[in-house]
């Protein structure tokens, strides 16, 4: 059985890291106790979309494990090549129990909810030109309370291989590891006689342009974009 990697734990540990449970709920606090109520709220539903990024939660029936800060959230998804974008972009199904979650926390805390965000591989979002979804309603000032995840773990290894891909230093220095390898793999001195360091230095520099060049073309075509920049874009080639 293949080992997998759960997306809430991982990012639990990513938040426990950053802040304490007191800070967190400190904040909650001061977030929510500064709330308004709404005289007319507008109905939201998962398929429309929403620019709302609070909703009037009682901050004693929330379950303080479940409470994400935005900068937890970019993380994870920058580290593992996730979106995290409102939940109209989502084009997978939304499972009953992510909706029965959701009626429960509106019964609970007296309101209802919207603003709905989704994080998930680009694959099953529906992008402007299957995995761990986890659905999120915002609290306010970068807050979000995750209501429900589903679907399969994504693989353990993921984050590594999506590693080149967080920014352009991951990239330059993966394809510079690379470069050398395919190098050293190749027995130049077999090739011809009187072959030393500055040939194999002279060999990497034209294996390291032209796996540079192969790489840009690829990503130029398309559309590829790094984790660090688009993990929060609606485009699929952004």
């Amino acid at each position: 059985m293949k080992p997998t990697l759960d997306l809430e734990k991982k990012m639990m540990q990513i938040r426990d890291k950053r802040i304490s449970e007191q800070q967190l709920i400190h904040d909650i606090e001061t977030i929510l106790s500064s709330h308004k109520p709404k005289q007319n709220i507008i109905k939201q539903t998962l398929t429309k979309p929403s620019k709302s990024k609070q909703n009037n939660f009682i901050i004693k029936h929330l379950d303080h494990n479940r409470i994400y800060h935005l900068k937890d959230i970019e993380k994870i998804c920058i580290s593992y090549r996730l979106r995290f974008l409102n939940s109209n972009y989502f084009k997978g199904n939304i499972p009953t129990e992510a909706l029965q979650e959701i009626q429960k926390l509106e019964e609970l805390h007296n309101t209802k909810l919207n603003g709905f965000k989704i994080v998930a591989p680009a694959k099953l979002l529906k992008l402007e030109n299957a995995d761990d979804p986890l659905l999120f309603a915002p609290i306010g000032n970068g807050y979000y309370y995750l209501i429900h995840k589903w679907g399969k773990d994504l693989h353990y290894l993921r984050k590594w291989l999506m590693w080149p891909l967080k920014r352009v230093e991951n990239l330059i220095f993966s394809l510079f590891i690379i470069s050398v390898v395919f190098t050293l793999c190749i027995p130049i001195h077999l090739l011809a006689e009187g072959i030393g360091a500055q040939e194999y230095l002279a060999f990497w520099l034209f294996n390291f342009q032209w796996i540079i060049g192969l790489t840009i073309f690829y990503g130029v075509s398309f559309g590829k974009n790094f984790s660090s920049n688009n993990w929060e874009s609606k485009f699929y080639n952004a």
